[in-house]
């Protein structure tokens, strides 16, 4: 009885010079196509395309850096712990509108995660390595040391968020995408004012976030008369929110209406409101931050909120990144991007 034969060798893998053939271009015609190069006429980039599909062309990536000087990979880095990015809907949303983007781009997303010291020496070695084209860091802290990496390396970057530390973009203008936070927490206290609350509490996010220190500026800017006893600092958690609340309701047991600066801490505060027996919105009047929807459509009743296009603000940050790598002249500039109050039940 015969022997098994041996397995066929693979397919040879289709070249580049195949796909020129095949399109009917030269070499350097299709090269420039495949590599995002300028200068084609249409006609010829969607010959060459469709040599490339026909064929299952896969351009080799370590010839493509040699000749675009590029990886193809974005880092996009948090400054928190792990357990909040996969519990807090607002950093899926965010990586989704990035991911979304580089995918357009045809670059990947490499996420690198920063919770200690510790962590700022591998991120640190990670881009001296040269191994991503460019940095997208949300999240940051007022003492956060990624700018002063970002700096030294001299790695392209865009960050979501108004930078907080003194000279964070000295030596290297960093563009920077946030929403309207200080306006955004006008709208939503002036609403709570409109419907004749007078004792108007605010559960604030972490003093050291820009967006928490703006959201704060914006109660102010309303109610410049309220005093200390009607804030209290939370950290964008359901427990943190839970934990002001009830430390508000100690200070201030005849406060009205609560404006939260995100919706997690609004949904934890609406907890312990119920908890105590305060009726909402007849008792007090609730709005949060966000509008995440998996929280502000789930909790009962429904969550008044500030609307933000987290997506849209990943996407954006994706595409002052690729502006910024495919410009050697003056970078972008940054964006604000406008919020919005959506009414629900709760307010």
């Amino acid at each position: 009885m015969p022997g098994p034969t041996p397995d066929a060798p693979p397919p040879a893998r289709p070249t580049l010079e195949a796909v020129a053939a095949r399109a009917g271009v030269s070499r350097a015609t299709a090269s420039r196509v495949v590599n995002g190069g300028a200068g084609v006429r249409q006609p010829l980039v969607d010959q060459v395309r469709k040599a490339v599909e026909e064929l299952g062309y896969i351009p080799n990536h370590a010839a493509r850096t040699l000749v675009t000087r590029r990886n193809g990979a974005v880092a996009v880095v948090i400054d928190e712990p792990e357990a909040r990015i996969f519990s807090d809907p607002f950093f899926s949303q965010h990586i989704r509108g990035i991911s979304r983007e580089l995918n357009a781009h045809d670059a990947q997303l490499v996420l690198l995660l920063v919770e200690g010291r510790g962590d700022f020496e591998r991120v640190s070695r990670y881009l001296a390595g040269g191994h991503v084209d460019g940095v997208l860091a949300f999240s940051l802290h007022t003492d956060d040391e990624l700018p002063a990496v970002i700096r030294r390396f001299g790695v392209p970057a865009v960050y979501g968020g108004r930078p907080g530390r003194p000279g964070a973009g000295s030596g290297l203008a960093v563009p920077f995408v946030d929403c309207d936070n200080r306006g955004g927490a006008r709208e939503a206290v002036r609403h709570l004012v409109s419907l004749g609350r007078r004792h108007i509490a605010h559960i604030a996010g972490p003093r050291d976030q820009t967006s928490a220190l703006d959201r704060i500026d914006g109660y102010t800017d309303i109610l410049p008369d309220a005093g200390p006893a009607l804030v209290a600092e939370g950290d964008f958690t359901v427990e943190g929110g839970a934990r002001a609340m009830a430390e508000l309701l100690e200070r201030r047991p005849g406060l009205d209406a609560v404006f939260a600066a995100n919706d997690l801490m609004a949904s934890g505060a609406l907890r312990v409101l119920r908890e105590r027996g305060r009726r909402v919105p007849e008792d007090v009047a609730l709005v949060g931050f966000d509008d995440m929807e998996s929280v502000a459509e789930a909790t009962d009743p429904p969550l008044t909120t500030v609307r933000q296009d987290v997506v849209g603000m990943g996407r954006l940050m994706v595409r002052l990144l690729m502006e910024r790598l495919n410009d050697k002249g003056a970078g972008p500039e940054s964006v604000i991007t406008p919020t919005e109050l959506v009414h629900r039940a709760s307010a």
